[in-house]
């Protein structure tokens, strides 16, 4: 399954340059002056993880290759969509386009401004946490728009249809007093009917705050700070120089290191953004090992072994008869599938197999 996350925000927080910085290359214009990403520009990002490296290391030594065998990592697809202002859900600036875009995307990611370049022409306040309300604000007028067009079903209706217009009543209701849909507590059966309308504020949301160079030594306060202040979880804040992404694009891996650690940095900006893109959705990988490649495969957690093996190919879904699990700490610790089958570490799993983050898998199908 692919992830795609839609980064917004307010004219010049540094939206593109942070997409620039995704990516490793421009492929976003970034000029100083609002509403230059006019058209989203899309990017697939693969996901850092230092498991394929090894897993490929270990599979050319087990089977005597000349060559590493292919890495394919995982995926996360960024969309750099258009500035949004005040009054975009009536169709202000680009508003109209700005939300068309949105709507395709799994998760969105509310990047503002906490940097304090004089040099960077300000739109809207001072206050992150007012910028971010501002974006919020036209999500949800969005909503109503889009509550308000559904019509009350006339005559005789099923059960299902009386269901979903009295789920829409209820959203619009709690939607006007302004409370984003995501955190109205809905049943079943009004999940169902609000992810039919694709609601902008059902969507789950990450928060970038794009600070300056020296802030990033204060990561936890920062992030601690405005989870409180914008009523989100803490792992939904994600403190990043977008400015330092860019430069450390330039560099080598070892180089990246180095530069992270003057910075007094662990990880890149990158690397925490989809860290916390996957919890905040609920996915993980596992892992595939052989001579034809060294894959990991993006699944909901609580994802059964037949539904994992359907993520590779339909026919392995339905052809599913087992499959052969190995953590990867123990995959890598006795030398793949042959040492850590001798010490009995190779289960065979059915179809009640719930998989697990970082699986080493090989599944068994008919065809």
């Amino acid at each position: 399954m692919s992830l795609s996350v839609g980064i917004v925000g307010l004219p010049n927080v540094g939206k593109s340059t942070l997409f620039n910085a995704l990516l490793k290359k421009q492929q976003a214009f970034v000029a100083n002056f609002p509403f230059t990403t006019i058209q989203p520009n899309i990017g697939i990002v693969p996901v850092p993880d230092e498991r394929l490296n090894k897993l490929a290391q270990l599979v050319k030594s087990e089977e005597d290759m000349s060559e590493l065998p292919p890495i394919v990592p995982a995926t996360v697809k960024f969309l750099d969509i258009a500035g949004l202002i005040a009054g975009a859900s009536k169709g202000e600036g680009l508003g109209n386009q700005f939300l068309a875009h949105i709507r395709e995307t799994d998760a969105i990611c509310h990047v503002v401004r906490c940097f304090s370049d004089p040099n960077i022409i300000k739109s809207g306040t001072i206050d992150p946490k007012s910028d971010f309300a501002t974006v919020e604000l036209e999500l949800q007028l969005a909503d109503l728009q889009t509550l308000e067009k559904q019509n009350e079903p006339r005559g005789v209706i099923d059960k299902e249809e009386q269901q979903r217009w009295l789920s829409v009543l209820k959203i619009r209701q709690t939607l006007g007093q302004g409370k984003p849909v995501r955190e109205i507590e809905l049943t079943d059966e009004e999940k169902k009917a609000s992810k039919s309308l694709n609601l902008l504020t059902d969507k789950p949301i990450l928060i970038v705050l794009n600070v300056d160079e020296n802030d990033l030594k204060r990561i936890d306060p920062w992030e601690e700070k405005y989870a409180v202040e914008l009523g989100i979880k803490r792992d939904q804040v994600v403190t990043i120089c977008a400015k330092t992404e860019m430069e450390l694009a330039d560099l080598s891996a070892e180089e990246q290191k180095a530069y992270l650690r003057e910075l007094g940095v662990e990880k890149s900006g990158l690397e925490r953004l989809i860290q916390k893109a996957f919890a905040t959705l609920g996915l993980m990988t596992f892992l595939t090992a052989g001579e034809k490649e060294v894959r990991a495969w993006t699944i909901k957690k609580g994802t059964l072994a037949p539904q994992a093996a359907g993520v590779i190919h339909t026919d392995f879904e339905k052809g599913f008869i087992k499959v052969a699990v190995v953590n990867y700490q123990d995959f890598i610790k006795y030398g793949g599938w042959k040492g850590a089958g001798e010490v009995g570490k190779v289960r065979q799993e059915g179809r009640d197999y719930i998989m697990h983050d970082g699986d080493v898998v090989e599944f068994k199908f008919s065809l």
